[in-house]
């Protein structure tokens, strides 16, 4: 039971894989795990996937947990010296190659990257430590500028900002991890380097519909394409990492408020993620303006907020989990929080369902509501009270295993594994049962969701106010 609506993310590395050191950042605060692709060992996984399992049943808590494609990642190639040494306003060749033993040559073994770059093309090099801009194309023979000094080692990253690059979203390595990671039964896999819908549409044409697809937005072509890429994922990631690199520094924080907004409006979920603690890999606490950061996120309105580093190798995994939990609990404590404003399209058609909980998130408001209770099959009502930002916790009944993974996404929403219910006495019943184990106390108020006839995939109509123990004192509501 955690003490925020907001979600908390972990990366699993070194720092966190062993089985106790999972249970002490779930203990902590962790909602999510991340599974990291790039990095991760496929062998090693699999034990890391077996032991969050494992806590899941031990603390009966659906606990969501998916797989980060690595992407078609540019990089430079090889360097005989394993590195080279840019010198302000020196000209470098740039050559299809996956290796050079010539420190005037920047071997970059992706012909579709060369074949797009034009005169005054940037590139940016090593996460944007490093710049270089195209001074001259002849062909194949390609020249570039050194406009920083520096060391360029092997295998670095290459961006080209404000260019869609000719390439799929799925490189071979994503489709061998993607079918261990569908296999391995992961909740959700996250698509890396999206640059358009249909890279979110070919991605679940092979998952077919066994997980969820985060599509990251961490390129400037696909913040074009913002709205259709909402439409086709089932959660977002604004993945501050390369959309810092591709785009100026400035543009991030602005970015970052759009992709939120847009995806409350789209009544998808929404993860913000990288250098949010980044400190912490080394201390023991967070800088100011990281708490600033993690806490702004939460005023936006973001359904999660991902630690990488803090987590996968850092020193401290559980405090830098605990900290961001305080965080985000001192945030939404203010009534003025962004999280708990509805975000909706104007020119939306609404359903029953909608208004069923658009009424409940009005009446957990007045009447200072403890808890409300979704009884869902599909995960539909859950979702749609999470996107109406109640301002109390959804706890979402299913009896589908893998539905109440996938909710523990969702903002506000505390997902129960639970046989269907029948009648009304049995919902009233398990609502109030569910309630009091999250914390309701007697005489609290409490809202309940659920379709009737009991037991039929979306058909949210009824809603109830209850007050705990009324039944047993024959005056209630």
């Amino acid at each position: 039971m955690r003490n925020r609506l907001a979600k908390i993310v972990a990366t699993i590395g070194p720092a966190s894989s062993s089985p106790s050191m999972l249970r002490l950042i779930h203990n902590a605060g962790v909602d999510i795990y991340r599974l990291n692709m790039s990095h991760g060992q496929h062998d090693k996984l699999v034990k890391v996937y077996a032991a969050i399992r494992e806590i899941e049943a031990e603390t009966r808590t659906p606990i969501a947990v998916f797989a980060d494609l690595q992407g078609p990642k540019i990089r430079v190639g090889d360097f005989s010296d394993g590195s080279i040494t840019l010198k302000y306003g020196a000209e470098y060749a740039l050559k299809l190659a996956s290796s050079s033993d010539d420190n005037g040559v920047i071997p970059i073994p992706h012909k579709e990257l060369l074949s797009i770059l034009e005169i005054g093309d940037i590139l940016k090099l090593d996460d944007g430590k490093l710049q270089v801009t195209v001074s001259a194309v002849d062909g194949d023979m390609i020249n570039a500028k050194a406009d920083t000094p520096g060391t360029l080692s092997s295998r670095k990253g290459i961006n080209v900002p404000g260019r869609a690059l000719p390439i799929s979203a799925l490189t071979d390595k994503d489709r061998e991890d993607l079918k261990f990671a569908l296999d391995l039964g992961v909740d959700y896999i996250a698509l890396s380097f999206v640059q358009k819908p249909q890279d979110v549409i070919d991605a679940k044409e092979l998952i077919k519909g066994r997980a969820g697809v985060i599509a990251k937005i961490e390129k400037p072509s696909a913040v074009e394409f913002l709205d259709d890429i909402i439409a086709e994922a089932d959660a977002v990631m604004v993945a501050r990492g390369d959309l810092g690199v591709e785009c100026a520094p400035e543009d991030v924080p602005l970015l970052q408020r759009r992709i939120i907004r847009d995806c409350r409006a789209g009544g998808k979920p929404v993860i913000v993620a990288t250098h949010m603690l980044e400190s912490m890999v080394e201390s023991i606490a967070p800088t100011r303006a990281e708490a600033s950061d993690v806490s702004t996120a939460i005023y936006q309105g973001a359904d999660a907020v991902m630690l990488s580093a803090e987590t996968a190798v850092g020193r401290h995994p559980p405090t830098a989990v605990a900290i961001m939990d305080r965080i985000i609990g001192a945030t939404e404590k203010d009534d003025e929080s962004g999280g708990y404003k509805i975000a909706r399209h104007q020119e939306e058609d609404y359903t029953t369902a909608d208004a069923i909980t658009l009424s409940a998130r009005r009446i957990a408001e007045v009447l200072d509501c403890k808890l409300a209770v979704a009884y869902t099959k599909t995960g539909s009502t859950a979702r749609r009270l999470s996107r109406d930002r109640p301002h109390c916790p959804v706890i979402a009944p299913t009896p589908d295993e893998s539905v109440a993974r996938k909710l523990a996404l969702y903002w506000g929403v505390r997902p129960v594994v639970t046989e269907d219910i029948s009648h009304f006495h049995e919902m009233n019943d398990k609502a109030e049962s569910l309630a009091k184990i999250n914390g309701a106390e007697k005489d609290d108020r409490i809202i309940i969701l659920a379709g009737y006839p009991f037991g039929r995939r979306g058909k949210t109509n009824t809603l109830k106010i209850s007050r705990i123990g009324a039944l047993e004192d024959q005056d209630g509501d």
